[in-house]
């Protein structure tokens, strides 16, 4: 499903080049629960972001499905996270002139579905996540927990085969973060496969396999 080959990752700096990711090869299969855990600044968020085709490898490949993500055109590569690939941050993302309801339905827009459809399928996911009473509600009006249960909806709103979580639960209190973490073990039930980032060991644990980042290599946790 997921597959990085030989993967580097450089950044250039005043100083030099500050190598990031080096030698990094992992398999994910569909279906699978990975979480991904290192020191801060080990590469973790600068992985997922290539898993996201959003940040091309300086050398190697990652590929989904049969599709080399990073040799595919830049409007293949969108089209793919907008269809495959559902996204989730410990900062939320959400737009902040827009109501929980708008906020879910703008993967839905992209996607061209249907006006109507899109309000139906955005308040059953809000529903879904326990926001239904708070759809008209823009983002400073909602609780942080809140608000990252409206990223959950908004998430699953394309019917992603894969979900790419960085910090999910970083600022989060526990029970919050407890609820966010089921949502993710429901959808990995329902079939999808979640690679998750995370600082937690609490939260790392929940997932079916656990890998760990260490000099630019990936390493089992």
């Amino acid at each position: 499903m997921l597959r990085v080959e030989g993967v580097r990752k450089d950044h250039r700096h005043r100083s030099g080049i500050v190598r990031v990711l080096d030698r990094v090869n992992l398999d994910i299969d569909r279906g699978d629960y990975v979480s991904i855990v290192g020191q801060s600044g080990s590469g973790k968020s600068t992985l997922l972001l290539m898993l996201g085709g959003m940040l091309s490898p300086t050398r190697g490949r990652v590929v989904i499905g049969e599709d080399s993500l990073y040799d595919m055109t830049a409007a293949a590569r969108a089209d793919l996270r907008r269809n495959e690939l559902g996204f989730l941050f410990q900062t939320f993302n959400l737009i902040p002139y827009l109501t929980a309801l708008e906020n879910v339905q703008v993967p839905l827009l992209l996607r061209a579905a249907d006006g109507p459809d899109q309000a139906s399928t955005a308040a059953d996911l809000l529903d879904r996540v326990g926001l239904r009473d708070r759809i008209d509600h823009k983002p400073s009006e909602l609780s942080v927990g809140q608000q990252q249960r409206v990223a959950v909806a908004r998430m699953l709103a394309n019917d992603p085969a894969v979900i790419l979580a960085d910090e999910p639960t970083g600022n989060l209190d526990p029970e919050t973060s407890i609820e966010i973490l089921e949502f993710l073990e429901e959808t990995n039930r329902q079939g999808r496969t979640v690679v998750m980032v995370t600082h937690d060991p609490e939260a790392a644990n929940r997932a079916s396999r656990k890998l760990r980042l260490h000099n630019g290599a990936v390493v089992p946790g």
